[in-house]
């Protein structure tokens, strides 16, 4: 059978790539990949250098004329979370004006402009997506559903913590798939029971086994137009209605929650540990452990912020250094970098305790050996790109369980 052609939007280093290749099912035919704040495209850079220069677009998305994109068969983008409220709908427009600059709506451009969009969306962004913004818990979600639902696609969801599958790194993210009405896909989702899709019919459900925590799966209409939705949706609840696990079709949102189903081999931090072969400059000098262990300790203390007020301040202790038989924690993308910090990891070795080493961090992600490695790259712009990065082996399972659901 042959490949199925996608748009690679968001590209970053080419995380949803990997992926998707790794499968044997995927071709990349158009990505994109630009950096607003940095005059210098690193990202980009090690983009081109692993796939190419060739139908890669290395500008302002928003910018870029949708008919000038590559058909495809699929667009997949893990976007920069937002705020997605919609401004205004304008008499006499074209309708829906959304929040200049906010990602999504570019995703929403080429799905409702390009000739023939693709018929399906694989998607990724952080799990506070859910219950964001904290004014009007799931408001985000919701507007995505809906702009989606008018564009023709079904959609469903769950939030995934790599590490529960086995995978090296406790990254918990929301991936979602949309079908559009013209595929055998959305007919499938549209009679099935819903809950059964959830749980076990689903494409991410054949890909990331669960449990059922509970027979009942909440469902509610996303009623009134996009405005509506902006300025009304769950005003002045305290809770998302979005759970873990959901599928939205017709405008009709069921959500349930979900606990993980594995039992297979697990990869642990100590698994990825380049032992013997990282340099001195990673390693923590005497001196600075004081600072360390300080930042990495739990605290209570009163503060002084910087108009005067004095305040309680308390947190936890992390575990210092982290624990080599588990998962390692999220990477975030102020890894790298010598100055002493709460979030970093720091491992101990034979020679003492260190930070982890650019490789280590691609490990964790499931990205290639030295994949970021380019000159000119510093090794903590290095970690930047991992810490914005995605958990490869999770695109590679919903990517197979995809092409797989597409041919049946």
């Amino acid at each position: 059978m042959k490949k199925l052609r996608v748009i690679e939007l968001f590209a970053g280093v080419g995380g949803f790539r990997i992926g998707l290749e790794n499968t044997g099912k995927f071709k990349v035919v158009w990505s994109n990949q630009w950096e607003p704040s940095t005059k210098t495209q690193h990202a980009s850079m090690v983009y081109e250098k692993h796939f190419g220069g060739d139908n890669h677009s290395n500008e302002d998305i928003a910018k870029v004329d949708p008919n000038t994109i590559n058909e495809a068969d699929v667009l997949v983008g893990g976007f920069p979370c937002q705020d997605y409220s919609v401004a205004t709908t304008l008499q006499n427009s074209k309708g829906l004006i959304g929040k200049k600059g906010v990602l999504w709506w570019s995703i929403h451009k080429i799905l409702s402009e390009q000739k023939n969009p693709p018929k399906y969306l694989f998607l990724e962004n952080v799990d506070r997506l859910l219950k964001s913004p904290s004014t009007q818990r799931g408001r985000d979600f919701a507007i995505m559903l809906k702009s989606l639902d008018e564009l023709g696609y079904a959609i469903e969801w769950r939030v995934i913590n790599a590490a529960e599958y086995g995978m090296p790194q406790r990254r918990r993210r929301i991936f979602f798939l949309a079908y559009h009405r013209s595929t055998p896909i959305y007919n499938a989702l549209q009679k099935a029971n819903k809950g059964d899709w959830m749980h076990k019919l689903g494409t991410i459900a054949n890909a990331f086994p669960v449990e059922q925590l509970s027979k009942k799966t909440i469902d509610f209409e996303l009623k009134g137009s996009l405005v509506e939705i902006s300025e009304q949706f769950n005003r002045n609840e305290k809770l998302s209605p979005f759970l873990n696990t959901g599928v939205c079709v017709n405008g009709q949102v069921f959500t349930a929650k979900t606990a993980p189903n594995y039992s297979g081999s697990k990869t642990l931090l100590g698994d990825v540990l380049q032992n013997g072969k990282v340099t001195e400059g990673f390693f923590i000098p005497m001196e600075d452990l004081p600072k360390w262990e300080y930042l990495k300790g739990s605290k209570k203390e009163i503060r002084t912020a910087k108009n005067g007020f004095q305040y309680n301040y308390s947190e936890g202790s992390m575990i210092f250094p982290d624990a080599l038989d588990n998962a390692s924690r999220t990477i975030i993308t102020g890894e790298g970098g010598k100055s002493p910090s709460r979030f970093k990891h720091v491992v101990r070795t034979e020679k003492g305790l260190r930070r982890l080493a650019p490789i280590e961090l691609e490990r964790l992600n499931m990205f290639p050996d030295d994949h970021t490695k380019l000159e000119g790259i510093t090794d903590a712009k290095r970690a930047f790109f991992m810490g914005n990065a995605l958990v490869v082996g999770v695109v590679e399972k919903i990517g197979a369980s995809l092409y797989q659901k597409i041919n049946t």
